[in-house]
C-alpha cells in the first residue's frame, strides 16, 4: 500500500477559488442610508421571484420545502433582486460541498440584482435585511467566487467580516486558509467540512 504524506497531500495548489465571510450576532452593522422606495421581504409572490432568479416555480417550491427562505426585493413595485437563506443544509455547487447548517446557522446565497438596477446598494440592503429578519439565528455565513469583487463589495458593506478563502490542494480535495477574523477560521472549515490549512 503506498504510504502518503498528508503535509504534501493538504498543500495548496494554484490561487484561492472563493472566498467567505461571517456575521456573528453582536456584530455591529453599518447605517446603510435608505434607498427610496426599495422594499425588501420574504418572498410571497413566485412569479414575482421567478422572473428575478430565472427559475421555474417548481424549483422555488423544491428549495423552500428544502428549508430555504427566498427573499425578494422591489423598487417602486418592480421585482429587482432576490436572494436565499438555508436554514438546514447549503451546497456549493461550484466547488461539489454540500454540508449541513448547525442550528442558529445561516448560509446566505444565489443573489441575484437585475442588470438595470445594479450598483444601487440593493445587495447589501437584502443582506442586512436577512441579518435582522432571522432573529433566531446566530451565525450567517455567504461566499463569492475570488474574482466576483461586486459581491465583495456588498457583503463587506452590509457588515459581514472575511473568514477565508476556499482552495484546491494537491490531492484534489480543498481546503480552508483563514483570512481577516482568523480566530473564526476554524468555525468556518468545521461548517464546510474541509480541512483548515
Amino acid at each position: 500500500m503506498p504510504v502518503t504524506d498528508d503535509r504534501v497531500d493538504l498543500q495548496p495548489v494554484g490561487t484561492p477559488i472563493g472566498r467567505l465571510y461571517t456575521w456573528w450576532r453582536g456584530d455591529p452593522l453599518p447605517d446603510l442610508p435608505p434607498v427610496p422606495g426599495l422594499v425588501i421581504e420574504p418572498a410571497t409572490d413566485l412569479a414575482a421571484l421567478a422572473a428575478v432568479a430565472e427559475r421555474s416555480p417548481a424549483v422555488l417550491r423544491a428549495r423552500m420545502e428544502e428549508g430555504h427562505t427566498p427573499y425578494l426585493a422591489w423598487l417602486d413595485g418592480t421585482p429587482v433582486a432576490s436572494g436565499w437563506s438555508a436554514t438546514r443544509e447549503a451546497a456549493i455547487g461550484e466547488l461539489g460541498l454540500v454540508f449541513a447548517l448547525p442550528r442558529g446557522n445561516r448560509y446566505l446565497w444565489d443573489f441575484v440584482t437585475l442588470p438595470p438596477w445594479r450598483g444601487r446598494g440593493i445587495y447589501p440592503r437584502i443582506l442586512q435585511k436577512i441579518l435582522r429578519s432571522e432573529a433566531t439565528a446566530a451565525r450567517f455565513w455567504v461566499g463569492h467566487d475570488l474574482d466576483n469583487v461586486a459581491s465583495a463589495r456588498g457583503i463587506l458593506k452590509a457588515g459581514f467580516y472575511t473568514v477565508g478563502e476556499v482552495t484546491r490542494l494537491r490531492n484534489a480535495g480543498l481546503g480552508f486558509v483563514p483570512r481577516g477574523l482568523i480566530e473564526r477560521g476554524p468555525v468556518a472549515a468545521a461548517l464546510l467540512g474541509i480541512p483548515i490549512l
